[in-house]
């Protein structure tokens, strides 16, 4: 019996905009299985030491990419992580930036705690394009798509449209 490919995604962008609720609800919809790399690295304690200036624990990458490489092989899984750029490219059929307008993520941000230097850094991130910029020099251009992420239809929306795509994906790969 053939076993069934299923493609592996990325769900990438700024802290806020809404990667989590977008990944765990397509996982439910599509039976892929979701891995939130933050929480990952939390259950793992695959850290490289604290951030004093931002106040958080440094991502050991490689140990993550060391974690992550046999069920990524394997196919069928969604990646939820505000970076990109250090994962292999051979692991993803499509990267998806999530976007939210400045003033929606600011207060998404600021009800989540983050202050001060946290908060603009975050918020000039998502002004400049920066994950986005940085999917696009680490992935071919054509696997990166950006999607609004602002209000709860635009979360419907995402999840139709990637829905669509792994259901072509899907017939075009098996």
């Amino acid at each position: 019996m053939k076993i069934m490919k299923r493609p592996n995604i990325l769900l990438t962008g700024t802290p806020g905009v809404g990667k989590t609720t977008l990944g765990k609800e397509l996982a439910q919809r599509t039976g892929l299985a979701y891995i939130n790399v933050g929480d990952l690295a939390q259950e793992g304690q695959l850290f490289d030491g604290f951030d004093d200036e931002y106040q958080c624990p440094v991502l050991d990458e490689d140990r993550v990419v060391d974690e992550l490489e046999d069920k990524m092989g394997d196919g069928g899984v969604i990646v939820d992580y505000h970076g990109c750029d250090f994962f292999p490219e051979r692991w993803f059929d499509i990267v998806f930036v999530l976007r939210t307008d400045n003033t929606n993520l600011y207060n998404r941000l600021e009800g989540r705690g983050y202050t001060g230097k946290k908060l603009q850094d975050n918020v000039q991130c998502e002004i400049f394009q920066t994950i986005y910029e940085e999917a696009m020099e680490a992935y071919k251009p054509e696997i990166v798509h950006q999607l609004p992420s602002n209000e709860p239809e635009d979360l419907e929306r995402n999840l139709d449209q990637i829905s669509q795509w792994i259901e072509q994906w899907l017939k075009d790969n098996n």
